[in-house]
């Protein structure tokens, strides 16, 4: 049967709505970290995202592996977490209340790409997640031009430096300072009002299509 303009248009808009919904969910299926690359010698914020638990259970914990050639990080503190500064090369969180699975929050931690660091380089931060029920490793290499594993290990670019490189360590603090009022509320606020938008397309397309097929059965 072929469908009229108006419903087609609207089985349409369906559609998309339903792909745009998807797709945010999708990109939060790993551990990931921001930004993807930076300058060897430069001060960075770096920002752990997670926004899923382990199969289904809330996340209680983090534990992120710091390189051994960075030697200094200043962790930021979250609301409702407990964190403990670097140790044996790890910094890690501790939930006060378990983070339910389809709910976000980052980890945002300052620190110096090494300055020797050579363009090109890969450093990776695994990232041990543990849930109420089992844990995910976050440690699998990314290898350029294979297949991404299943659990990659979120990692960064070393770029070339620049001049300013390791004179901005003032700047980061004021953004670190910053990222610590806008954690877990911002981030929840953030998929609440996505799904909220995607779920208004959708209830209009659908009232679209009863309407049209309302004024159909009137004329027949």
């Amino acid at each position: 049967m072929k469908l009229s303009t108006p419903v087609f248009a609207a089985t349409t808009l369906l559609g998309a709505g339903l792909l745009a919904l998807s797709a945010p969910l999708a990109a939060s299926a790993h551990v990931d970290v921001e930004p993807s690359s930076t300058a060897a010698g430069s001060y960075s914020l770096l920002t752990f995202s997670v926004g899923h638990g382990c199969d289904g259970s809330s996340t209680t914990g983090i534990t992120i592996d710091i390189p051994d050639t960075i030697t200094s990080v200043s962790p930021t503190v979250n609301p409702g977490w407990d964190v403990t500064p670097l140790t044996d090369g790890q910094v890690s969180y501790a939930a006060q209340t378990p983070l339910a699975d389809g709910l976000r929050t980052t980890f945002v931690l300052s620190l110096q790409i090494p300055a020797d660091a050579a363009v090109g380089d890969t450093l990776a931060f695994p990232v041990l997640q543990s849930c109420e029920v089992g844990e995910t490793d976050w440690a699998e290499p990314v290898v350029e031009g294979e297949a991404e594993p299943a659990h990659p290990a979120p990692s960064l670019t070393v770029t070339e430096a620049s001049a300013e490189s390791g004179h901005d360590h003032g700047a980061a603090e004021e953004v670190d300072a910053d990222a610590a009022m806008a954690t877990t509320p911002a981030a929840t606020d953030d998929i609440l009002a996505r799904l909220l938008g995607i779920g208004g397309l959708i209830v209009g397309a659908v009232g679209l299509v009863v309407a049209v097929a309302a004024r159909r059965k009137n004329a027949a």
